[in-house]
């Protein structure tokens, strides 16, 4: 420790936390990681799930402190706080585990091999050793920092390799609790609690490129912008890097059986948590001659009204408006808001403005609601690249092939993690689910309901494919497991 630092401020309160942490010197932490690590590789896989399952109850028990921990950093609602960044984000870590129990259990400790070399049978005994690559780094967001943090730290300490976690300065408090039962639960398990430390840095004085580009950095699990997500898949080599960016959601409204309900869904997941989720659905594609439904035929700019009036009932009742838009994490979400109504004014029409909405708990809270811009298809200067937060545009193209093509693209070009279509035409329905799949996007179709739309679920959704730039890594499969540890072996002559 070479100092204290930390200025959190909470988003609901708009004060500052008053909390300090440790400043650590960057060698001594990676020193201190090598150190831990020899025990703890030497150590049986099943020990080491063992201890990280503690980790995981323990976390559990103290799941209420963590949810205040990130309502007043995040600035995510206390239901979302509990439950996404809670149960759920344990969820996808108890996931990790299974995959890389699944990973190591692959490979036998040892195995008798014979052949025979003309007259000769040869019979060599062979055994095999997990080696893990050695210290990770776990870059965490802002937003939503137990979600992708948790499976990523377990997945590392399952397989042998001790993590250096490096949160982000707007939001430590999460994670500095998580790091302290970590190290707690480590430490009773009878092994160096070092395997798991924490980084901090300043937004005026970053240290992420010294931790990715340190010489015993092995592991980089990266979430955050996709500015500085690419820099960091340019540059980690020879580390592995997992990383999630951003993403271009799009949605394409071709035919809907109802309209109300297919309003009601997309008015509630463009407003859930001020859409500061990478998940959040962004570009909504309207064909020109409208939506069929059961009563006829809606035009584009009709279903831009009703959109933003259902939005604008939403965000009119405070208390319905609370737990579902929560607050802004920074301030430089609400600057952005106000380039887009100015730049969306410009390139089309602002279809509903942005404005602060009376938080019924805490008056002074960081709060805007959703901005709906309306504009004709190749604004894509406009809606192009992930606009982070509250900020959602309705475009109109030529034709319903057009409506596919574009949102399809977007996910392709700009990183796509979740997509989402409607349409009666199961024929359509099928050319929707092979181009996301060609643009690499999950796809959601024709799903109405109380549940958000973008909700991920641990053991049955993949989070991420790889296969666009919001990111190269899938929470969860083997991919994310498997080539955290290698394999050695030895081999001698079997009596």
């Amino acid at each position: 420790t070479v100092g204290r630092g930390g200025s959190e401020v909470s988003p609901y309160t708009l004060e500052p936390l008053g909390i300090d942490y440790p400043l650590a010197d960057v060698d001594v932490l990676f020193a201190a990681a090598r150190d831990a690590m020899p025990a703890w590789a030497r150590a049986t896989p099943r020990e080491r799930l063992g201890v990280c399952m503690e980790i995981v109850d323990r976390l559990y028990d103290r799941i209420f402190e963590s949810a205040q921990a990130v309502m007043h950093t995040a600035g995510q609602s206390e239901p979302m706080s509990y439950a996404g960044s809670g149960t759920n984000a344990l969820d996808r870590g108890v996931e990790a585990l299974a995959y890389a129990h699944a990973a190591m259990s692959d490979v036998p400790p040892e195995a008798t091999w014979e052949r025979r070399f003309g007259s000769t049978t040869i019979r060599l005994r062979k055994r095999y050793q997990l080696v893990p690559r050695g210290v990770s780094v776990c870059f965490v967001c802002a937003t939503f920092p137990t979600w992708n943090a948790y499976p990523a730290m377990l997945a590392s300490l399952a397989t042998g390799n001790p993590v250096i976690v490096k949160p982000h300065p707007t939001a430590i408090l999460p994670m500095a609790l998580a790091v302290r039962t970590c190290r707690e639960v480590i430490r009773a398990a009878g092994f160096s609690p070092d395997l798991v430390t924490m980084c901090l840095d300043t937004m005026e004085a970053p240290i992420g490129k010294v931790l990715v580009q340190h010489p015993q950095t092995a592991i980089v699990d990266f979430t955050g912008s996709a500015r500085f997500g690419a820099w960091v898949e340019a540059n980690a080599h020879p580390a592995l890097c997992y990383s999630e960016t951003s993403g271009v959601n799009t949605v394409v409204v071709e035919s809907v059986d109802q309209l109300e309900p297919v309003i009601k869904s997309l008015a509630t997941t463009l407003s859930l948590f001020s859409a500061q989720m990478c998940t959040s659905p962004q570009n909504i594609y309207v064909p020109r001659e409208g939506i069929r439904h059961a009563g006829g035929r809606i035009g584009a700019d009709e279903f831009g009204a009703l959109l933003a009036q259902g939005i604008a009932a939403l965000a009119g009742d405070p208390k319905r408006a609370a737990p579902i838009m929560a607050a802004l994490q920074g301030p430089s979400t609400v600057a952005l808001i106000d380039r887009m109504a100015e730049e969306g004014a410009r390139h089309g029409r602002v279809l509903l403005p942005s404005a602060p909405y009376a938080h019924p708990d805490f008056p002074r809270a960081r709060t805007r609601t959703p901005l709906l811009v309306g504009v004709e298809a190749g604004a894509h200067e406009l809606y192009g690249e992930e606009r982070f937060g509250p900020i959602g545009f309705v475009i109109t193209t030529a034709d319903r092939d057009a409506a596919l093509h574009e949102a399809a693209a977007d996910a392709k070009a700009g990183g796509g993690i979740t997509a989402f279509l409607y349409s009666t035409d199961e024929r359509y329905v099928e050319r929707g689910v092979a181009a996301y799949s060609a643009a690499g996007a999950q796809l959601t179709c024709n799903l109405t309901g109380p549940m958000p739309l973008n909700f991920a679920a641990a053991y049955s959704d993949y989070h991420v494919t790889g296969l666009n730039p919001a990111g190269n890594a899938t929470l969860t499969d083997l991919a994310f497991v498997a080539s955290r540890f290698r394999i050695t072996q030895s081999r001698m002559p079997a009596s």
